[in-house]
């Protein structure tokens, strides 16, 4: 068996993900496959993810409090947002591309299909990426993003939250998620949150930092995104 054949991940945790169908979340019933899922060779899941180099980002990338600033700050309370990326025995993942997006202040995305009815603001876009250090760190500055109503059931809002793209070393290490911040009373209401099995839920929220914290500027919180194993972070 050469290296290719070799499965250098181990089988994905699918008992910390939500399941592919999760009626409560009524367009997962529309998007989940319908037939057996088809096993992959080892080859293609030890493919090596895109490499994604600093020389590739703007200096203000990470900040998007200043990224798409026109003519003045973005309205919102800032915080700040930073963690380490790990792969599923702890280690650091190294210069890895870590990419978010998120809804504004008022809880409105800047696209056409987001048509609720809060406030746009000119000075946020919503999108960030930087690349993680030596130690696996990466750091966004950024605004609080709010909730906003989604349709999904009567009186259905979602909770405060940071969407997170990455690939780490692998296409199979690949990870789209959402990041959910402490204490917020919706979590309980959501089904999408709650579509994650109980004991993986506490990996998608944050916690607050004052290490992190920037005295006089921004809140801190800490999330660390861990790839693949026994403790992976939970898929969106």
């Amino acid at each position: 068996m050469s290296h290719h054949d070799t499965l250098l991940l181990t089988p994905r945790d699918w008992q910390g993900n939500p399941p592919y169908k999760h009626p409560a979340y009524k367009s997962s019933v529309l998007r989940s496959p319908s037939l057996p899922l088809v096993p992959v060779k080892a080859a293609l899941g030890n493919r090596l993810a895109p490499v994604y180099g600093s020389e590739l980002l703007g200096a203000s990338d990470h900040d998007l409090t200043s990224n798409a600033a026109k003519n003045g700050a973005p309205i919102g309370e800032r915080i700040i947002v930073t963690g380490r990326v790990l792969d599923e025995s702890g280690r650091p993942v190294r210069h890895t591309l870590v990419e978010i997006w998120q809804a504004n202040a008022a809880g409105r995305y800047v696209h056409k299909g987001d048509q609720h009815d809060a406030p746009l603001d000119p000075n946020f876009l919503g999108a960030g990426r930087c690349i993680t250090d030596d130690q696996g760190r990466y750091r966004f500055v950024t605004i609080k993003p709010g909730a906003y109503p989604w349709g999904n059931h009567s009186n259905a809002w979602r909770p405060n939250h940071i969407h997170f793209s990455l690939f780490g070393q692998y296409f199979g290490s690949r990870l789209v998620t959402q990041m959910y911040f402490p204490g917020d009373p919706l979590l309980a209401l959501d089904p999408i949150f709650q579509g994650v099995p109980e004991h993986a839920r506490d990996r998608l929220v944050a916690r607050f930092s004052l290490e992190a914290t920037q005295e006089g500027v921004a809140l801190g919180y800490e999330f660390d995104i861990v790839l693949r194993g026994a403790r992976q972070t939970p898929t969106e």
